[in-house]
């Protein structure tokens, strides 16, 4: 078809190449919390130092302004713990600069929409591929200021990113934003003063293959005691051999704990990362280790009993399960979310919608599920859907990359394989050849749940489109196929449908002689009495 963008072929999706786990640090002593408070502030302060100078070093970092500045922490620490602030910190810049560069991709992108809709007559109206002139005069003016204004951004960006200038805010760039509208988020100063100071602290170390437990630095051993070495200047503290503070809570990982179990005690490497929720007034320690990716198998294999097609909107997933041809089979089902409040209730709600939906794939015996591959950064810019600003906030509320990312890590423990789809067009032809034929007068079927088998059909390689429908004055195959994706070895594909003799049909069943022998007569009734045949005496004429 002409205007129409090529269609990229399906993939499976590649497995996590890491796992991480959480548990709570219960009964911990007064004692042990002034420790840790003091750990992690001491070497957040150290972290931040180090981010303003591998900040100030821009495109100038080599390998060995890396190692003085290790060693001008390890005086200050210990040569462990400055490994992994002088990581983090890289890591850290690193996605700033990421950030910049999606930035500059935006910024770009305005502002070859506003010229595009400011070299075109006021009132023109746009098409289906590029947006139309404004709709007045003041507009066209008030657009040709911000023009200028997304310009200088632009220029400040660009002149930021060649220079390797970077802005980074330790504990969050919201929560900083936060202190000057204390108010609105319904805090006092020294709340706010508790949250700052707990996001700015430094309490992770990274995994050391070959180490007793995988961790000399935090040390969890397989009986869950936690342990923690202390730095130089905080060393009279310690309750325990060799500059080390054990603390009072045991620690049992529910989920992938014996995996956790056989690493620890094989020494293998083990990250840890200890955080403190200060709403809840709760510690929590986290542990991360690699594992090597999952080998995906081949497309062809995963489809073999079927697949479910998923369509993500801004509530639910729309999914509906297909079999091998390619036909809907059953009820649609929905699996709803809801991402308002804060960042933990929004996590929880995507893990029990996907929860929900590995759980009903695995139930129907289905291998893979297709999902789009879904990319919205281009399309969250403010100038190319104008005044549309309920569909620029429905589009920016969409959790893309954090489906897509918990669903295949989820889905790697269960044996489902995730079919990554184009999405051009799904949701368009979906609703052309599916909406209509599944609706009855008593369920109606979504623009969603279309969408939903056209994603699980190009997945198996079907077109979108429904069956061929034969002409209505020949309801048999003279006019061709009946079906588009029968296959050429397919017995009987050409030919009429077989008729089966029985009542349906109206026709003599196959057994009619051997019924009519012994078929009992609708005007006179005999009645078997002591094994004989009698007729009835009020059917006897004179």
């Amino acid at each position: 078809m002409g205007g129409l963008r090529d269609v990229a072929a399906p993939f499976v999706a590649l497995g996590p190449s890491g796992v991480a786990v959480r548990d709570r640090l219960k009964h911990l002593t007064a004692e042990d919390e002034k420790v840790l408070r003091l750990v992690g502030a001491h070497l957040g302060s150290l972290a931040s130092k180090d981010l303003k100078a591998r900040c100030a070093d821009g495109l100038g970092h080599s390998a060995d302004t890396w190692a003085a500045r290790k060693r001008e922490l390890t005086a200050l620490s210990s040569s462990r713990w400055a490994g992994s602030i002088t990581k983090a910190t890289h890591d850290q810049w690193a996605l700033t600069r990421r950030g910049q560069a999606a930035h500059v991709q935006l910024l770009e992108t305005g502002i070859a929409t506003i010229r595009h809709r400011l070299s075109l007559p006021v009132g023109e109206k746009g098409t289906k591929h590029a947006p139309g002139g404004y709709r007045c005069a003041r507009e066209w003016f008030s657009k040709t200021r911000r023009l200028h204004v997304l310009e200088d951004r632009l220029n400040t960006v660009r002149a930021d990113r060649d220079n390797g200038v970077v802005h980074v805010a330790r504990g969050g760039k919201r929560l900083l934003a936060t202190r000057h509208h204390l108010d609105a988020a319904r805090l006092t100063e020294a709340q706010w003063r508790h949250r700052w100071e707990a996001g700015r602290w430094f309490l992770a170390a990274d995994r050391e293959s070959g180490k007793r437990f995988g961790n000399e630095t935090i040390r969890i051993t397989p009986d869950g005691e936690v342990s923690i070495r202390l730095p130089a200047p905080l060393a009279s503290l310690a309750n325990a051999r060799h500059g080390r503070y054990v603390l009072a809570a045991q620690v049992r990982f529910p989920h992938r704990g014996q995996e956790w179990a056989d690493r620890v005690e094989a020494n293998r490497a083990v990250a840890y990362r200890i955080h403190h929720d200060v709403q809840r007034g709760r510690w929590y320690v986290t542990a991360s280790w690699q594992i090597p990716p999952s080998q995906t198998v081949p497309i062809e294999a995963a489809l073999a009993h079927g697949v479910i097609g998923v369509d993500t909107n801004a509530d639910h997933l729309a999914a509906w399960r297909l079999d091998t041809h390619g036909n809907p089979v059953g009820r649609p089902r929905r699996f709803g979310y809801d991402l308002s409040g804060s960042t933990n209730h929004r996590d929880a709600q995507v893990r029990h919608a996907l929860s929900g939906l590995l759980n009903w794939a695995k139930s129907c015996g289905v291998t893979a599920i297709a999902v789009e591959d879904l990319d919205f950064q281009a399309e969250k810019t403010r100038e190319k859907h104008g005044r549309r600003r309920r569909f620029r906030q429905l589009v920016s509320g969409m959790p893309t990359g954090k489906l897509r990312v918990r669903l295949t890590s989820m889905a790697d423990q269960t044996g489902i394989s995730i079919i990554a789809v184009d999405p051009a067009y799904t949701s368009k032809w979906g609703a052309q050849h599916w909406q209509k034929p599944l609706s009855t007068p008593s369920r109606k079927t979504s623009r969603h749940d279309a969408a939903s088998i056209a994603i699980g059909r190009r997945a198996q390689g079907h077109p979108i489109r429904r069956r061929t429908t034969p002409p209505r004055a020949h309801q048999s195959d003279v006019h061709g196929h009946r079906t588009v994706q029968a296959r050429p070895d397919t017995l009987g594909r050409e030919g009429p449908r077989p008729r089966i003799p029985g009542p349906r049909t109206r026709s003599v069943p196959p057994d009619a002689a051997s019924t009519r022998a012994t078929r009992t007569s609708t005007t006179v009734r005999d009645v078997r009495s002591d094994q004989e045949w009698v007729q009835h005496s009020l059917l006897l004429t004179d």
